[in-house]
């Protein structure tokens, strides 16, 4: 099998490190890549949330979750799923 492809001139990881963590993947369960790539958008999530979070201190729990989803569908697909109402400040 060979190793995929990409631009690694600006990496920091050196060939053989980037050799074994793919030597890695290759051996893991697609069960847990799954869990690893649920672990990644979950984190992603939380950093994302807490940043809204900085940003509108005052928003509810409820209303930083719709600036979240706004966020993160957009703005015409977060208005056809759950309309147009939305927090005050959302911008």
């Amino acid at each position: 099998m060979t190793e995929p492809q990409g631009n690694h001139a600006k990496s920091d990881t050196s060939p053989e490190a980037r050799r074994v963590l793919y030597d890695l993947y290759r051996r893991m369960s697609p069960a847990r890549k799954f869990r690893l790539l649920c672990d990644t958008y979950e984190m992603g999530k939380d950093l994302a949330l807490a940043g809204l979070r900085m940003r509108h201190p005052e928003a509810s729990k409820d209303q930083l979750w719709r600036l979240w989803a706004r966020q993160h569908l957009g703005r015409e697909l977060f208005e056809k799923v759950y309309g147009t109402s939305a927090p005050e400040r959302e911008t």
